[in-house]
């Protein structure tokens, strides 16, 4: 199958070498920036950079690796200018929209689905190995779902239909685990080391945390001394009135270089107890 490629980005690139490894003719790919014509030789060496005009009359197939903001403007400016085929797939990558944002080439006759693996790219090739065992979420209507099914397993991920009303919470889960879960491990790196500890101090205890997460086991109810614990029925109550994490918080954000941690810590501290008092049986 002939596949082209919009754009030559960290996503676009990686998984054109992919599906060329699998055996696909990658015909050209949109490469505007100097940053997306390196990636594209050395990713995809000897695939020339296209337009899209150009790719949409050649492709059997039309990868579509944007930004969120991006991507319904060029399905609109192609469907505006009739570049797209009847017959077509045209499959795009964004975690947020299903193919409801791909309609303008549905209504030309083009088969459209969504695709999105649950990784975060480099735009190298060691991304290549990352796609080995990936979870992918897959959108489209019941007679393309095997189209989109093979295509992942094609790539050595793992399939899972999502339905298009749920891309919505599926793209703010994914962010809730990568970007918040990245920044709560940042400030905690920088509070063990204003403690004068190493910054891995308490790798072990966030690796267990994933690890009871990945089981159903939640930590909830954290005590007075900050350390996240199980339910314990048995255990008294913290002390709400007697805060000693806070008061340590607090005193750290006022040495001026930490003004971001009170706040966040603040937010998770209460939704933690909450959590806690709404599981407690009566």
């Amino acid at each position: 199958m002939t596949i082209g490629i919009i754009s030559a980005g960290k996503v676009g690139s990686v998984l054109g070498a992919a599906l060329r490894a699998a055996g696909h003719t990658i015909i050209g790919a949109v490469a505007r920036s100097s940053a997306s014509r390196e990636r594209l030789d050395a990713l995809l060496p000897g695939v020339p950079a296209r337009e899209t005009k150009d790719l949409l009359a050649r492709a059997d197939l039309i990868l579509l690796a944007l930004p969120d903001a991006a991507l319904p403007g060029v399905v609109e400016h192609a469907a505006g200018q009739g570049w797209w085929r009847p017959g077509q797939l045209v499959i795009h990558t964004s975690a947020r929209f299903g193919t409801g944002v791909l309609r303008d080439a549905a209504a030309a006759g083009a088969l459209t689905l969504a695709l999105h693996p649950a990784l975060t790219f480099t735009g190298t090739s060691l991304d290549m190995r990352q796609l080995i065992g990936a979870t992918w979420a897959v959108t489209s209507s019941a007679p393309l779902l095997p189209i989109g099914m093979a295509l992942v397993s094609e790539l050595g991920g793992e399939p899972s239909v999502l339905a298009e009303e749920n891309r919505g919470l599926y793209a703010a889960a994914l962010t809730h685990a990568s970007r918040h879960t990245a920044l709560l491990a940042g400030q905690v790196q920088r509070m063990l080391a204003a403690a004068g500890l190493d910054s891995t101090y308490a790798r072990g205890l966030q690796e267990q945390a994933l690890a009871m997460a990945d089981a159903g086991i939640e930590l909830i109810d954290p005590p007075a001394s900050g350390v996240v614990a199980e339910k314990n029925e048995d255990a008294p109550a913290a002390s709400a009135s007697t805060p000693d994490d806070i008061a340590a918080v607090e005193a750290l954000a006022a040495t001026g270089n930490y003004p971001d941690i009170p706040p966040v810590y603040r937010v998770i501290r209460a939704a933690s107890r909450d959590r806690a008092a709404r599981r407690r049986l009566p």
